[in-house]
């Protein structure tokens, strides 16, 4: 199989061939389609997440059909459209398994980071935790609701169901989510970097009540803020745009240091949470949402060598939507 590989971080991804992965005992092999080029694995790339599994394959938005079945395997057949998330694996034992909150297990695997990703022509994944996609849609369309979607739509649970909602970071997340919050009937509040005026009126298209600088406070107090650009100092911002009661949520499974501020601005009763990965009903739910709130992914599409390209683009601000690989056809 081609695969694009990161053997040393903060090193450019090299391009190998390797053999054709074998499934072992409950898992799939996935032919893929499309891989999208989520900020996560940005941070595995600049070495900005502890203990990857080098060399590793990047990617876990991961969108193709099955091509081989391991032993064990129920309820999957070769030819099968499916999705391959970030969360690879979990324990099944531990306290959180056991209530139900996997996404915080404590023996998870995750894809493109502790095991083996999409940046290739073929993935192998655990077939319990691969996500059954219908036939409608296109490949590069639907791999950024595989991390971008799934996690947006966490936050955006976690945050509550309040009217005026501030999305901090207008990208790949920010630009789904805010069409499902608009469907929901909320007001979005988009806020982007100073002076990054197409992206604030790429917001302003799909529906944003309003768009403007992160520094700028909006016309209106916020019910709700969520952060999604890893960057700590949009925290205080945020607190200080939300109302008395209002809850911040940071969804990035990174960020810069957050700098201190005065208690003042976490007073009345505001809260300040995070989202840690996500759980596989939080995918059965989203794909629903999808269908009914009509979500369209803006897309830019590059050939599987030109990962190195594409992460430029992400680390420069230089993409308007979700960028998605597409390995060359063989």
């Amino acid at each position: 199989m081609q695969a694009m590989v990161l053997e040393r971080a903060r090193e450019p991804l090299k391009p190998m061939e390797r053999p054709d992965p074998e499934p072992l005992q409950g898992e799939v092999r996935v032919r893929v389609s499309a891989c999208g080029v989520c900020r996560t694995d940005l941070h595995v790339v600049d070495g900005e997440l502890p203990n990857p599994k080098l060399p590793i394959v990047p990617g876990h938005e991961i969108v193709g059909r099955i091509d081989l079945v391991g032993k064990d395997v129920s309820g999957l057949a070769i030819g099968m459209r499916v999705g391959i998330p970030w969360l690879g694996r979990t324990c099944g034992h531990c306290e959180y398994c056991r209530q139900g909150r996997e996404n915080l297990c404590n023996e998870p695997l995750f894809t493109g980071y502790t095991r083996d990703g999409g940046f290739a022509t073929h993935a192998i994944a655990d077939a319990k935790f691969v996500f059954r996609l219908p036939e409608s849609g296109e490949d590069v369309a639907i791999a950024p609701l595989l991390c971008a979607g799934l996690i947006g739509w966490r936050s955006l649970r976690i945050a509550g169901e309040g009217k005026r909602i501030g999305l901090y970071g207008f990208g790949a997340a920010a630009h789904i989510i805010a069409q499902v919050a608009r469907w929901q009937g909320r007001d979005v509040f988009a806020f982007t970097s100073p002076g990054d005026t197409a992206a604030q009126a790429f917001a302003r298209k799909l529906g944003a009540e309003w768009a403007g600088s992160s520094e700028v406070r909006p016309p209106d107090e916020l019910d709700c803020a969520i952060i999604y650009a890893p960057v700590g100092p949009l925290v205080p911002l945020a607190l200080g745009a939300v109302r008395k009661g209002g809850r911040v949520v940071c969804a990035g499974i990174h960020m810069s240091d957050i700098p201190a501020f005065p208690y003042r601005l976490l007073w009345e009763e505001r809260e300040l949470r995070s989202v840690a990965n996500l759980t596989r009903k939080d995918g059965d739910e989203f794909f629903e949402i999808v269908a009914k709130a009509a979500v369209v992914t803006e897309t830019v599409r590059y050939p599987l060598r030109r990962a190195n390209e594409a992460f430029s683009d992400l680390r420069t601000g230089r993409l308007q939507g979700a960028a998605v690989l597409v390995p060359e056809a063989s």
